[in-house]
């Protein structure tokens, strides 16, 4: 693919890709749309899901469909921003110091249990998601085009865990809670284990990928559209505003719900997110439900509800969800 592909082109090759990664990856079909989205909006993934529901799986076999490069990271708490991003080193030979890229430079990164880096490594991956670069010495290296990062965190063990901090939180496009597979998939699963492993074929590389992301970024947003999507970030600072009561509020009478809304970042990450949904629906125009259905993915790690909520039992899915009960769509 090269230029900007037409809508039909472009539907034509993700159906390819959905094919391909179908042949190993039983179900998480919610899994496999987020990450399809992620990418062709140019954004980032945060996964969160007990260990053994196939996330290093469904990433590897992407990156394998599209071409492109793969690296795993096993996020330690002794790991530090050099094991990331490189480090200089001396070469007696040539008597200098010469970069050694470290494994960050792949256009798909995997950075698995991310919360169990501390801050320093957390700070050296914010600036490579958000700056598609990073700083090593005096010297800024370009990542490679695209630049696709999934990182995963284990939603039940704390022991030896930082908390990601909210600017790092906000660089992902979206934040996916990985379920359970049904018991039909659990059982298929199990089967094609006894299975040989399938060849799987790339069926585009990276000039293909960054056609892709054009034409998802192409795909027309009403200005109706787009004024809804901020309405339901805006939402999200002040629920009551629009008449958004969260369930299990009753003890909250006087006290606040929302210590931290959503930014003007995510109205940006929730069009982008849209657009990329109507492409992959096969339509070259953004609806209000690709709007709704983006939206529990691209807010629920934006907002933080208050100590009296969170002890109410408010969670910030409970504030999505009532928020876009609220607001009118279009």
């Amino acid at each position: 693919m090269s230029g900007l592909p037409p809508i039909d082109e472009a539907n034509r090759r993700i159906a390819q890709l959905r094919a391909e990664i179908a042949r190993v990856v039983v179900g998480q079909s919610a899994l496999v749309e987020g990450l399809l989205i992620g990418l062709l909006a140019s954004g980032h993934v945060l996964v969160e899901g007990v260990p053994g529901l196939a996330k290093t799986t469904a990433v590897r076999t992407l990156a394998h469909v599209l071409g492109l490069g793969f690296r795993r990271i096993q996020f330690t708490p002794d790991l530090l921003p050099g094991d990331l991003i490189g480090t200089p080193i001396y070469v007696p030979d040539e008597r200098a110091f010469r970069v050694r890229l470290g494994p960050i430079f792949a256009p798909v990164l995997l950075a698995d249990e991310i919360n169990r880096a501390p801050a320093k490594v957390q700070s050296a991956l914010l600036e490579a998601m958000e700056e598609r670069q990073v700083t090593i010495g005096e010297e800024s290296h370009p990542l490679p085009a695209p630049f696709f990062v999934m990182a995963t965190q284990n939603p039940v063990e704390l022991d030896g865990t930082y908390p990601l901090p909210e600017a790092q939180v906000d660089r992902f496009l979206l934040k996916l809670v990985v379920p359970y597979p049904t018991a039909e998939e659990e059982a298929a699963i199990v089967a094609r284990d006894a299975e040989p492993r399938p060849e799987l074929a790339a069926v585009t590389d990276a000039t293909g990928v960054r056609a892709l992301q054009a034409a998802a970024a192409a795909v027309h947003v009403d200005r109706a559209v787009a004024d809804y999507a901020v309405r339901l970030v805006r939402a999200t600072r002040d629920p009551a505003a629009v008449g958004a009561k969260p369930r299990a509020v009753a003890a909250l009478d006087g006290l606040p719900l929302i210590a931290l809304g959503a930014s003007p970042r995510a109205s940006i990450y929730l069009v982008r997110a849209a657009r990329a949904r109507a492409l992959l629906e096969g339509r070259g125009f953004v609806t209000p439900f690709d709007v709704k259905r983006c939206a529990p993915d691209v807010l629920r790690h934006r907002v933080v509800v208050s100590f009296e909520a969170e002890a109410d039992g408010v969670r910030p899915e409970g504030v999505v969800e009532a928020v876009l009960a609220a607001v009118a769509t279009p």
